[in-house]
């Protein structure tokens, strides 16, 4: 993993920092977010497409237990549940501001790296107080410290901090809030072995800096990270991880919201326990 890599002008803790630069149309959002033309022979075709697949679920669905199904092996009954709610509740306990205490089972680690996952991607992280608290909660104790040093040199750098928008503190300009903002999507175990595990979490992200006269506006990226965990001392800590963008999913043609309704559901949308 190389730290230098965690964020760059844009996108999740490890963006890639490319952007786009479009032109904007005459009626603008002072926020500075460029707002896309109405193609209606795109959307026809999105519509169609969407009533097509409806169609084809709700067919899917009425099959009801059919022969083929019946006779399926069990390892393939198992591959189309695989995401499926466990059932178990959610923990009971938090650290720090963070859910702590997973079951040492598949479910477990995979509720562990989502939620880790969240912490590492939130805005907190450019706080270096907070950052030390995460960083104490969700990693290995004995990475903990070669963590804690790589996460200051990424996050307390000054040209870093001036691309983004924010003062040497980590804090937005009056009057502009920062978003940094971790939505998964789904994940998957790419390896357990008891004690060890590895779990891939995909999902999209919020970044930017919201707010009239911003440089930088909300952008949405997505990224697929995998984390290294292990148990200890009775719950799943992070040791490592790696991250690539995608899978990305075709933009739909949508107004951009503007900086005050991006501000106030920012502000007023607060984010959930997960629990696989």
């Amino acid at each position: 993993m190389s730290l230098g890599d965690e964020r760059e002008t844009s996108g999740g803790y490890g963006g890639t920092g490319q952007t786009r630069t479009r032109l904007p149309d005459p009626a603008t959002d002072p926020y500075g977010t460029p707002r896309r033309p109405p193609r209606s022979s795109r959307s026809l075709v999105t519509v169609v497409g969407v009533v097509v697949l409806l169609i084809a679920a709700i067919a899917f669905a009425n099959r009801g237990d059919d022969a083929s199904e019946g006779n399926a092996p069990e390892s393939e009954k198992a591959k189309s549940t695989a995401t499926a709610p466990s059932g178990k509740r959610p923990v009971g306990s938090k650290t720090s501001d963070i859910p702590t205490g997973y079951s040492q089972d598949e479910q477990g680690a995979q509720s562990a790296a989502t939620n880790y996952g969240i912490a590492l991607g939130s805005a907190d992280m450019y706080n270096t107080k907070k950052r030390h608290a995460i960083v104490n909660t969700v990693y290995a104790p004995d990475v903990v410290a070669t963590q804690l040093s790589a996460f200051d040199r990424a996050y307390s750098s000054p040209s870093f901090l001036e691309k983004l928008g924010l003062n040497k503190d980590g804090i937005a300009p009056s009057g502009q809030t920062f978003v940094s903002r971790v939505i998964p999507v789904g994940t998957k175990v790419t390896s357990f072995g008891g004690s060890t595990a590895t779990v891939a979490l995909w999902y999209t992200s919020l970044f930017g800096l919201s707010g009239e006269g911003s440089t930088n506006p909300v952008t949405e990226s997505w990224y697929t990270t995998t984390y290294q965990l292990k148990w200890v001392a009775g719950d799943w800590k992070v040791t490592d991880f790696t991250q690539e963008d995608g899978p990305v999913p075709v933009g739909r043609d949508q107004r951009a919201s503007t900086a005050e309704d991006m501000t106030k559901a920012v502000e007023e949308y607060g984010g959930f326990t997960y629990a696989r």
